[in-house]
């Protein structure tokens, strides 16, 4: 059960401060079949668990529109686009074994992919501090030309490289268990964006192995960090403040994207990581330090229990905007550590 949320500052501080909660009904009416873990529920459970956060008047409520074609080119090429869009208007289909659609489903991605574009805007426009996304279908494991495990568009890849042909820099900090796939191929070659992932390994989708970095133009901008299953809570605090924030600030970036995956957490039934929501808090308010206020957009990827998802968005969103909201408390060590150290090595990050 969620417990009310404590200002980690002044009351004053916390009223000063506000998410763009970008989000939509119509999220719900993507229906990949019946038991599939990414179904319409998770989308509730992430209202509640903003609820539960007590934010009050510091939530900002917008409406996604579809992304425009213009900008889902960017990242997908056009028969790609065409094929997906054909399935879903013959009533929707399989695209692989995991991945479905039905006949609201290019609805939603086309919304989930055009959220991003939204937040930026509104963000742009001083209306709140961050933005949060909570969206479906996710996005980060879909390609330019693949739909794959659950995603249909990659949403954050969409919103990045709009970024990036506007002149802006772009870290993507990702942390579902599972690895981006979709998000790091689109910018492997691409030193415009910095990607860095922290993800259960081996796991699906077998990608995001210690030795991809990037290449060409892109070498050394991709940093992965693959994890052993039971890694926890001090783990991943180690790999943000020893790896990944040095190497973002280093990247120096106008714009910090991040997939907030929420199946790290040790409830999930698709994983085996050692997360709590306290955990995920720590990590959001190492991450929100790394840019200026209004440059951080949140998109919601991954997470299959519904308790540990709803307190998890709660505590993340809360911890973005300064309150302290920690439905669980922050886990210690677990495995993991050697494999982060190593990566410090690789990618000459000073500690």
């Amino acid at each position: 059960m969620a417990v009310a949320p404590e200002p980690m500052e002044s009351a004053g501080y916390a009223r000063r401060v506000s998410v763009l909660l970008v989000t939509d009904e119509r999220f719900l009416d993507h229906q990949p079949g019946l038991r599939h873990p990414e179904q319409p529920a998770r989308l509730t459970a992430v209202w509640e668990g903003l609820d539960a956060a007590g934010l009050g008047d510091a939530v900002i409520r917008r409406e996604p529109v579809e992304a425009p074609e213009e900008d889902l080119l960017r990242t997908h090429p056009a028969d790609h686009l065409e094929a997906l869009a054909g399935l879903a208007w013959s009533g929707g289909g399989r695209v692989d074994a995991d991945t479905a659609m039905g006949p609201g489903s290019w609805t939603a991605a086309r919304l989930a992919a055009g959220a991003g574009l939204v937040a930026v805007d509104s963000l742009r426009a001083g209306e709140a501090d961050m933005a949060f996304c909570a969206v479906r279908p996710p996005g980060h494991h879909a390609t330019p030309t693949r739909s794959m495990g659950f995603c249909l568009l990659n949403n954050v890849a969409v919103t990045a490289t709009a970024l990036a042909d506007a002149g802006e820099r772009v870290a993507i900090v990702d942390i579902d268990a599972h690895h981006g796939n979709g998000t790091q191929e689109a910018f492997f070659g691409d030193g415009r964006v910095l990607f860095a992932s922290c993800h259960q390994w081996p796991l699906y989708p077998g990608t995001g192995a210690a030795d991809e970095v990037g290449t060409g133009d892109g070498e050394g901008t991709t940093i992965n960090v693959p994890l052993p299953a039971g890694a926890a809570g001090d783990t991943y605090r180690h790999a943000l403040d020893a790896l990944i924030v040095p190497a973002v600030e280093r990247f120096a970036p106008d714009w910090l994207l991040v997939s907030a995956g929420f199946d790290a957490h040790r409830a999930d039934p698709l994983t085996d990581l050692g997360l709590s929501s306290g955990d995920y808090a720590d990590l959001m308010e190492r991450l929100t330090a790394l840019v200026s206020r209004g440059r951080l957009v949140a998109f919601l990827e991954g997470g299959y229990d519904l308790g540990a998802l709803a307190d998890s968005a709660g505590a993340v969103v809360a911890a973005a905007l300064g309150i302290r909201h920690r439905p669980e408390p922050a886990t210690g060590e677990g495995p993991g550590r050697d494999v982060v150290d190593a990566q410090i090595l690789r990618h000459g990050v000073d500690q």
